[in-house]
């Protein structure tokens, strides 16, 4: 397990997915008391029954994601001959469209930042005006930032790199944060109260802190900023092939 997990940092899989993944298959082998070489998929459905009893759709088929995802590996590693787990077993899940904000949304959001410390409101408008994910934003360097041209290069998923740009009012709230931190340019763009990296899940708590100041109705989080950005991008017409050049994936379907 140990094994996959650490595959998985190193394809650069977000540290959410992660930690999720570890607690399912934690809670997983706490049960399973069956040699991996000896599961069959009647006792992986047994179990994931049990996990699973009372669940919605989507948490079904984030467990059985995970549990997949493993087995995939263990099977590439030969720990076990033959994958256990059966496609007919995925719930059905319905396409749902991605969660943004709409123009009042966006501009209470932008009044509820004017109000946070440099940090948590550069943070903000870095992630709605560049379309970044959370993981590439804590991952940036001061050095890898040119204020004067309003762009950056990210390390997106698969260690692809792109140049993404952000908006003048980005440039100058982040400027002014920067130089009250004194710091070198090795040093990490955003940082926490410990003067240390701020990690993924500290950016979702803070746009979740935002997002309840600014009182829209659903949670405030990055993905959200997200699909802000590709969404504003297509109202002032954007061609789809520069959105999905700027988000950093091929399609507009993936995330």
């Amino acid at each position: 397990m140990n094994e996959y997990l650490l595959g998985l940092k190193l394809e650069n899989k977000a540290e959410r997915t992660i930690r999720t993944y570890r607690w399912f298959l934690e809670r997983f082998f706490s049960i399973c008391t069956v040699p991996l070489s000896l599961l069959t998929a009647d006792e992986v459905r047994e179990y994931l029954n049990h996990f699973t009893k009372g669940k919605k759709e989507r948490t079904v088929d984030a467990y059985l994601s995970a549990l997949s995802s493993f087995l995939q590996f263990c099977l590439a590693e030969e720990y076990i001959e033959k994958i256990v787990i059966k496609k007919r077993w995925r719930p059905k899940i319905p396409q749902s469209l991605p969660k943004y904000l709409n123009e009042l949304e966006f501009v209470r959001v932008k009044i509820a930042a004017e109000n946070m410390n440099l940090r948590d409101r550069s943070l903000i408008l870095f992630l709605l005006s560049s379309g970044c994910r959370s993981s590439e934003v804590s991952n940036l360097a001061i050095r890898d930032v040119n204020l004067e041209n309003r762009c950056t290069d990210v390390i997106g998923k698969g260690n692809r790199v792109r140049k993404v740009h952000f908006s003048e009012e980005c440039a100058v709230i982040l400027s002014e944060y920067l130089k009250k931190r004194n710091a070198d340019g090795i040093d990490p763009l955003f940082l926490n109260n410990s003067g240390q990296r701020l990690k993924s899940n500290a950016i979702y708590y803070i746009t979740r802190k935002i997002g309840k100041k600014a009182d829209i109705p659903q949670f405030l989080h990055p993905h959200s900023c997200r699909h802000t950005f590709a969404t504003n991008m297509l109202a002032r017409g954007a061609s789809l092939e520069l959105i999905a050049d700027e988000l950093g994936h091929v399609n507009l379907n993936t995330t």
